[in-house]
């Protein structure tokens, strides 16, 4: 079940499991997040941006048109920071780095630039704090992979069985989200803490 993590007269953002959709895709998708609001708000919500089924954490959504439009704005200008914590196959040899490449997005291949930090690692695992710089579709899970290091739980962008650990879900999550209000000016920075389901895998409480 999802989690309101913050709310305001023009914005909702959530907490997304993993395992459910933003958006649906098609008419056999009846329990994507959006489906699920459209039961509980009376009027209409519109999605800011979205999060693959298999990650986890902090989705935007407005409740009016303008709203969605400002906010977008705010996402392809890169004015809203995106914090992930994923949890990759083996030992990042680097404390931090950047990838820097293309990847089709649609019909054409587009600029996809991550940064990312490690917070912990060992032979097994390393534990990294992850910002996109750009919004690529499945810009995280492509660049790990692509660097040898996939994010654990990964199976669609990596062969399970070619890495040391399994996961249930894929060990990705959107953790942090900071802007500008585009309609009172705050500036916010909303977090969302560590899914259960990932501390059990690491078994304990490692960042927060």
């Amino acid at each position: 079940m999802y989690k309101i993590v913050y709310e305001d007269r023009w914005l909702l953002v959530l907490d997304k499991p993993a395992g459910i959709l933003t958006l649906p895709f098609s008419s056999e998708d009846k329990n994507s997040l959006l489906q699920q609001l459209n039961i509980r708000y009376r009027d209409p919500l519109f999605p800011c941006h979205r999060l693959d089924k298999e990650t986890s954490g902090l989705v935007i959504f407005a409740k009016n048109k303008t709203t969605q439009k400002r906010i977008m704005a705010l996402f392809r200008k890169k004015e809203i920071k995106k914090k992930y914590i994923g949890v990759v196959q083996g030992w990042v040899e680097k404390n931090e780095g950047r990838i820097k490449n293309y990847l089709f997005d649609g019909l054409k291949r587009k600029c996809a630039i991550t940064d990312y930090r490690v917070i912990l690692r060992n032979p097994e695992y390393s534990i990294l704090e992850i910002e996109p710089l750009t919004g690529r579709k499945n810009q995280v899970r492509i660049h790990f992979k692509q660097m040898g290091h996939p994010i654990v739980g990964e199976r669609r962008f990596a062969r399970a069985r070619d890495y040391a650990l399994s996961a249930k879900r894929l060990l990705l999550h959107a953790r942090e989200l900071e802007f500008v209000h585009p309609e009172n000016g705050k500036r916010l920075k909303i977090t969302s803490p560590l899914p259960e389901e990932i501390k059990i895998f690491l078994g304990k409480e490692v960042v927060g």
